[in-house]
């Protein structure tokens, strides 16, 4: 267990030196084994695992979905998302911020991203919110928060990461994420109504739109919702009918969500050639970037595994008789603070193949803790000092502080605690959807 804990440290102070997590770990967890085992026995170890990520086929999910979201972002469809969600509820006090909140959710099920939705909902958002006299505070707070929802309402790069981790159900995991995002959606849009209950100036209400406008904004929105049900629908057999009998496995659904979202640029004269090269190169860019953190969280893994730190932790739990419930919030107050320092994909990539061995031991069910795991990491991304759908906000709106940005998040932050509480002592509300489905 030493061992392990100064390989834990040593990967925290490189991160903390500014050396990438994906190196840093790698480093550590070939350091770590070469200790344990051979110089000679790490080496064939790490590059085994760079050719085995490298031709895994279930791993092609990843930038499938990821190119399903650049391609929706060029679209246009977040805009569609925030004209109908501004139609019902932009004539409310802070209305404009819950129509946010709601686009957000929406463009989340067909981007998975909780950084793009960001960046793409302040281009949207952020020019009507000032022009109705909103105060900052509220307008970036709601969008930062409302983009947390990208990594959480399926489809969800990082709950395929996290079930191809831990080699659990990713159908299962999609649909364990709704009711918990669109829980987050209701608690979001309840901190908007306490934010402009206390300052009233704050949220300003807009114009109220007439039934035809409403009904007009909603036919902007059939794009999204027939790709959402072919990606979906397709996953949990909706198409598995004669005479077409299909159902998609994740990689064939994202490979037909990103195929639909291109169709839909494309039929909305969206997409250049120009413009699609560049979605393929930041495809590629990201994709690889994320394969990078993910051979080194591996790599860091079977260091971990080997030096026997998941058994060490489940004999200390039994040694100090630890109630099951006791260990998963001792877990979550670990993320709480890792929060502060990584990123989200590193935070997970980094703790789950420790914390994973451990939770199934105790009797909890993988997929109750995958949704917990994207939970805590939600909130770590508007959790100060990093909190990086902060400072997205920051660096594409410019003259706005990231302490008035802050600021405004702290309801916001609030009301994920009190979610991620109710997830925690309510397994079923996370679980109901997957045991119906199965």
């Amino acid at each position: 267990m030493t061992i392990s804990i100064i390989g834990f440290a040593a990967v925290l102070v490189l991160a903390l030196l500014r050396m990438p997590i994906a190196i840093a770990m790698g480093v550590i967890g070939i350091v770590g084994y070469s200790y344990e085992t051979s110089a000679r026995a790490a080496i064939s170890m790490a590059g085994r695992l760079v050719i085995d990520t490298a031709q895994d086929y279930g791993l092609s999910v990843v930038p499938l979905f990821i190119l399903m979201g650049l391609f929706v972002n060029k679209g246009g469809l977040s805009r569609e998302l925030y004209r109908a969600s501004y139609a019902f509820l932009g004539h409310l006090r802070g209305g404009l911020a819950m129509a946010t909140i709601v686009a957000c959710g929406g463009f989340s099920a067909i981007c998975g991203s909780s950084l793009a939705t960001a960046a793409t909902m302040s281009k949207v958002a952020m020019p009507q919110m000032r022009k109705y006299g909103y105060a900052d505070s509220l307008s970036t707070a709601s969008i930062a928060a409302g983009a947390t929802l990208g990594i959480l309402i399926p489809p969800s790069v990082i709950l395929v990461i996290y079930g191809l981790l831990t080699e659990t159900s990713i159908g299962k995991l999609f649909m364990a994420g709704i009711v918990p995002g669109l829980l987050g959606i209701f608690f979001y849009l309840a901190a908007v109504r306490f934010t402009v209950a206390r300052r009233p100036q704050a949220g300003p209400a807009g114009e109220r739109s007439s039934w035809s406008e409403r009904l007009s904004a909603l036919r902007g929105v059939w794009a999204v919702l027939l790709l959402f049900f072919v990606v979906i629908g397709g996953l949990y057999g909706v198409f598995n009918f004669r005479p077409l009998n299909l159902t998609f496995s994740p990689t064939e659904a994202a490979g037909m969500g990103a195929m639909g979202a291109f169709l839909i640029a494309l039929f909305r004269g969206a997409l250049s050639l120009r413009d699609t090269l560049e979605v393929l190169k930041e495809t590629a860019h990201t994709t690889a970037s994320l394969f990078a953190v993910l051979i080194g969280a591996w790599i860091f893994s079977n260091f971990i595994n080997l030096a026997g730190l998941p058994s060490a932790l489940l004999a200390l739990v039994t040694y100090w008789s630890l109630s099951p419930l006791a260990v998963i919030f001792m877990i979550l107050a670990v993320y709480i603070v890792l929060g502060c320092i990584f990123e989200s994909l590193s935070m997970m990539l980094l703790t789950v193949p420790i914390f994973f061995p451990l939770v199934t031991s105790l009797g909890f069910d993988p997929v109750w803790f995958g949704i917990i795991v994207v939970v805590v990491t939600e909130i770590s991304l508007i959790t100060p000092p990093v909190g990086l759908n902060v400072f997205v906000l920051k660096g594409v709106l410019g003259d706005v502080t990231t302490g008035t940005i802050f600021r405004g998040v702290t309801p916001f932050w609030i009301v994920d605690i009190i979610r991620l509480l109710v997830l925690v002592l309510l397994p079923g509300v996370a679980l109901f959807l997957p045991r119906t489905m199965w």
